[in-house]
């Protein structure tokens, strides 16, 4: 639109209106946190008014000042010049109702674990006030290992990165939550610099996506590390380090909550022995599997 033009666009329902015209114009890829033009224009006009992003009607009438909406057609512009996911351009990210910051030093944080830890991975873990110590493999933001301590209200949670600059975005996270007493974040390869201690859970959402996919993502995902998404020839490179070092750091009775995404083909070919619990999330019922301690280490 000729910037002559936008001057015509003065409330926020013309904002979001011209933002879903304009995202879908673009072409571009969703999957960070929403999954359609309208949810994206929503958000992204409403983030840059300050405005609740959960009270849209009240303010669907309001007339905005020339400069909030050459900030909001800004925004508009470089999600769809750049290609950039939502969350990178706002510095946050929301999973399951609370704010987590993140820039591209992370991925998007989505991983449908968060929503099993509503419940404290309720029936596989019976009471969570017994839970002592949680390890969050690859954490990236910390989102996960934040909502462990969460679900968890009684344990310590190690959150473990092979990246330093990941590391520091989990920091913010745990300062912005006030947990540092309860998560502590390390830099190591897996498990190879972690304390000596057996963990009741351990959660991962590792790098998976295998390389055929890796060469066919659009290219807001392509924003995100490579490392901590490519998995490999089949997507199980680090997954199969992880089965094989876990239950040494697994307690008698401790749970490896493992996501895979869209590899479990690749998975049962890799790991045809294993008879994993399949658990189902509003997403999927086959991305997300449990293996207790005694099936990892017969």
């Amino acid at each position: 639109m000729p910037s002559s033009n936008r001057s015509e666009l003065q409330t926020v329902r013309d904002l979001i209106r011209y933002g879903v015209s304009r995202l879908n114009a673009g072409q571009v890829s969703y999957g960070h946190g929403s999954d359609n033009a309208w949810d994206e224009a929503v958000y992204l006009v409403l983030h840059t008014l300050h405005l609740p992003l959960d009270t849209l009607e009240p303010f669907l009438e309001a007339r905005v000042l020339p400069d909030e909406r050459e900030q909001v057609l800004a925004l508009l512009d470089k999600r769809v010049a750049e290609r950039l996911p939502a969350p990178y351009l706002t510095n946050e990210a929301w999973l399951r109702g609370r704010r987590f910051y993140v820039d591209n030093r992370v991925i998007v944080p989505r991983s449908p674990i968060a929503e099993l830890l509503d419940d404290s991975l309720s029936p596989w873990v019976a009471d969570p006030e017994t839970v002592a110590y949680v390890l969050d493999m690859c954490t990236g933001s910390g989102c996960l290992a934040v909502l462990s301590a969460l679900a968890f209200p009684f344990a310590h949670v190690d959150g473990v990165d092979i990246s330093a600059s990941a590391l520091e975005v989990a920091m913010q996270n745990v300062s912005a939550y006030n947990l540092h007493d309860r998560i502590s974040l390390h830099c190591s390869d897996l498990f190879q610099k972690l304390p000596a201690r057996q963990y009741d859970v351990i959660i991962c959402n590792p790098p998976y996506v295998n390389a055929d996919s890796m060469d066919a993502l659009p290219p807001e995902y392509r924003h995100e590390p490579h490392m901590a998404l490519a998995g490999g020839h089949d997507g199980m490179d680090l997954v199969k380090r992880i089965i094989a070092e876990a239950p040494s750091h697994l307690a008698p009775k401790g749970i490896l909550v493992l996501e895979i995404g869209h590899e479990r083909e690749y998975f049962e070919a890799a790991f045809p022995d294993l008879d994993p619990v399949w658990l189902d999330s509003s997403e999927a019922s086959d991305q997300i599997m449990l293996l207790t301690r005694e099936q990892l280490a017969p």
